[in-house]
């Protein structure tokens, strides 16, 4: 079955391609995380750029030293070609670049105009582009080089805007001729109706990348730089700012607009205005993270990150007492709104007659050249040397805490004044000569470093528990980092006895040292719910990876401890209407959190895609699917070559199956799944009411596993004649789950025609279509491996996550 791939856009920018060893680094980036139809945007190569702005410069100063800086720049390109392509490849690029570089020299000749200097900053781009395009083609990744400016349309201004309706169509044309295959273009530069280069001003590269994204309709536009994403915190400046895996696009907004580096407003605006999705990688390590811009308006609660700027500028306006304050002040306001010129931060003071209105340096002439120009009745007065530093995120001025610790930090500066942004997503200090890498420690420590302590509980260390103390000493660091919190394995519980050590357990001895470390306990007592009483730890977090009616019968207690709980155990999901909603008050009434969403199809994002529909507005009219791996695995290998029994007796060797195999073939694991999907949905079902057909006769029911194998022939009396009739009809027996709105449910053996959704998939994946209003004429479908103890381990890793977040 073939599956259309989505496009997606990946851009790299200059110290991405800084040296040989970053192209190839790029080449692997690409062979691992694109599609062979994706389009790449580049930068010009290191500090290319710079060095032609360089020459530029040195034409009108010295020729000498621009001829040397010129034959710089062509070493520099010249070992870039050699060092990555051999033959013919090579020297068609060394002979281009040769002839450009040629025609820039002539140059030192000619008069220069604006069009003409831009023409000669965008050679970069163009270099970037032709020799990462050779270079993936060298590596059997189809590729071709478009320069931007056959498509991207734009008139020169100080901040040029590409016309989309011109450039649509004309990028449309050039991609139908390039099918199945990488473009690579260039960024940072546009053309105008004459023909000549446009640059698209500073972080242009970013913004043509995020424009061309919308104008091709990808999914996904991903920004490969030298950081991960949007830190808490310059981490150059802060060593334990932490990584944002997720930003809301009106915090990322607000963050570009104080002039962040990292982001530019110019490059918010196509994310803002289409569907595309947009993430923040490092090319350099690029398992290290991302942050993910998501494009909702939720509110928040407080600070997220810390940023400053140095080289402020403000315009002082100064109103005489011979005229009105207010007037005046809403004549600046309506100038501000007509030239989209918003500065980093104001300041309106009737009492004094003054406006203040803190800009970059980098704008701060032109700004004030139109307000000189404005008509507006105030005295202006330019002033340099100022720096700010500024909290940002949703709902920080209302956050009594945040605000507190800023205004602590800030006091003893040298402060000229504070302001909150009017959507209330910064609040901005704005001082004179103060020392910001020391202040945005601070305040960074003060808002955020008070380090939350998460004790791990791990109920169970079986295979899913031991692989996850695995998974969980391998992934430690990583996730404090990202959280900005310390996590300590405390206790690891099995049926019998218990381990419990506030000051930590380390995970790597975990599961050998149980038995010497561990004391019994009786399990009507609690006991180690008692001992967990006394825990030091900000939260504890009870992780059960059993399948234990017992332990599910005690998580109403789990919550009234005051810790939260991460389930893969199905019991009490899918238990009586009547306990499950007691287990869900209890959290709630203790502000403690459950997630559970391993217990149904492992590290799929079952129970978070079908509950995130129905928050969202959308109606589940109907769930359907194969949610048992084991089940998967024998029916995908049932054809009647071999007995049924004899693939259980492998599935079990093999480890497919629960220990006694009889848990899978009674369907009562694929029921438990289905009553928790349809919670999740909205819909009240209880297990009785499940239609189940076991695969397990009367007569093995009781008997033990040996005996159970001995007589498991029972099995193929009952399937193989369903198997004959199924395979006259030229259908395949598949073990479905199925369920409507109005309640009717059923898990049972089904003949599926061999090109059915259901009926083509890997040994042991899951699969689970999912109907609803939205989805009503295209069922959204998940699927992928649904059972195993390392997906398991990765699906509770999930929850650690996601709780950490919500915590």
């Amino acid at each position: 079955m073939s599956v259309s791939l989505s496009r997606q856009l990946h851009k790299f920018g200059g110290s991405s391609l800084a040296d040989p060893e970053c192209y190839l680094r790029v080449a692997d980036i690409l062979r691992e995380y694109s599609n062979d139809n994706d389009l790449v945007v580049v930068s010009a190569a290191g500090k290319t750029t710079n060095s032609l702005i360089e020459w530029l410069e040195l034409l009108n100063k010295d020729g000498r030293q621009a001829h040397e800086a010129l034959q710089s720049l062509r070493s520099y390109q010249q070992i870039l070609i050699e060092s990555l392509l051999d033959g013919k490849a090579a020297d068609e690029l060394l002979t281009q670049l040769h002839l450009e570089l040629g025609v820039l020299s002539n140059l030192a000749e000619k008069p220069r105009d604006e069009a003409e200097q831009a023409k000669v900053l965008g050679h970069g781009e163009q270099w970037s582009a032709r020799l990462l395009a050779a270079l993936l083609s060298k590596q059997q990744l189809s590729a071709v080089s478009v320069d931007s400016r056959c498509f991207l349309r734009a008139e020169r201004s100080a901040q040029p805007e590409v016309d989309r309706a011109l450039s649509r169509p004309l990028l449309k044309e050039q991609l139908a001729q390039y099918s199945q295959q990488r473009v690579v273009i260039t960024g940072f530069m546009a053309q105008n109706g004459a023909g000549e280069t446009v640059l698209l001003g500073r972080n242009g590269s970013d913004y043509s990348a995020t424009v061309i994204g919308a104008l091709a309709d990808v999914d996904r536009v991903t920004i490969w730089s030298d950081v991960a994403g949007v830190y808490s915190a310059d981490p150059r400046k802060v060593a334990d700012a932490c990584l944002l895996p997720l930003l809301r696009l009106d915090e990322a907004s607000e963050l570009a607009r104080l002039a962040a580096p990292v982001l530019h407003s110019r490059t918010l605006q196509p994310v803002a205005q289409s569907a595309i999705d947009l993430t923040l990688r490092c090319s350099h390590q690029p398992e290290q993270g991302s942050t993910r811009v998501e494009r909702v308006l939720a509110s928040g609660r407080g600070a997220k990150i810390i940023t400053s700027l140095n080289e402020v500028c403000l315009i002082e306006l100064s109103v005489t007492r011979a005229h009105d304050f207010a007037p005046i002040a809403s004549d600046i306001e309506r100038f501000l709104q007509r030239t989209q010129l918003q500065p980093l931060a104001r300041c309106f003071e009737p009492d004094k007659g003054r406006v203040q209105l803190a800009y970059t340096a980098e704008v701060v002439n032109s700004v004030l050249a139109q307000l000189q120009d404005s008509g507006i009745a105030a005295d202006l007065r330019l002033r340099e040397g100022f720096s700010l530093v500024a909290a940002v995120g949703a709902g920080v001025v209302n956050n009594a805490v945040h605000c507190y610790g800023f205004y602590q930090q800030i006091k003893g500066q040298a402060l000229e004044f504070i302001a909150e942004s009017e959507s209330g997503l910064s609040l901005v200090a704005v001082l004179r000569k103060a020392d910001t890498d020391s202040l945005i420690q601070g305040i960074h420590q003060s808002l955020f470093q008070a380090q939350k302590r998460i004790g791990l509980v791990l109920c169970g260390k079986g295979n899913i528990g031991s692989r996850w103390l695995e998974l969980f000493e391998r992934e430690k660091a990583t996730l404090e980092k990202r959280h900005g919190m310390s996590f300590t394995l405390i206790g690891v519980v099995d049926s019998r006895r218990h381990w419990i050590d506030f000051n930590g357990i380390d995970a790597g001895r975990a599961h050998h040292a149980f038995d010497d470390e561990s004391v019994g306990y009786d399990q009507t007592d609690g006991d180690w719910l008692s001992v967990l009483a006394h825990h030091t730890y900000d939260d504890v977090m009870v992780l059960d990876v059993t399948a234990s009616s017992e332990l599910a019968a005690r998580y109403p207690q789990v919550a009234e401890a005051g810790l939260h709980l991460i389930s893969a155990n199905k019991v009490a999901g899918s238990a009586s209407g009547e306990y499950y909603h007691q287990v869900i008050d209890a959290f709630a009434k203790s502000s403690r959190f459950w997630l559970y969403n391993a217990t149904v199809g492992a590290g799929l994002p079952v129970n978070h895609t079908v509950r995130d529909l129905r928050e969202s507005g959308d109606e589940i009219i109907a769930l359907s699917g194969i949610f048992s791996g084991t089940l998967s695995w024998l029916f995908q290998q049932y054809d009647g070559s071999v007995p049924f029994s004899q693939l259980v007796e492998l599935a079990w060797q093999q480890g497919l199956t629960e220990p006694d195999p009889r848990h899978d073939l009674d369907g009562s694991d694929v029921m438990r799944k289905l009553v928790i999907l349809a919670r999740e949905s909205g819909l009240s079902l209880e297990p009785e009411q499940v239609k189940v057909e076991t695969l397990v006769p009367d007569s093995l029911a009781a008997l033990g596993v040996d005996d159970f194998f001995e007589q498991a022939a029972e099995l193929d009396e009952l399937l193989h004649e369903r198997l004959l009739k199924a395979q006259k009809e030229e259908k395949v027996l598949r073990y479905t789950a199925r369920l409507d709105r109005h309640g009717k449910a059923a898990v049972g053996i089904e003949a599926l025609s061999r090109e059915h959704a259901l009926a083509n998939l890997l040994p042991c994946d899951n699969i689970f279509a999912i109907e609803s209003h939205w989805y009503r004429d295209n069922p959204l479908v998940i699927r992928g491996p649904g059972a195993g103890r390392d997906v398991t381990a990765g699906a509770l890793l999930s929850d650690i996550n996601r709780l950490a977040s919500m915590l």
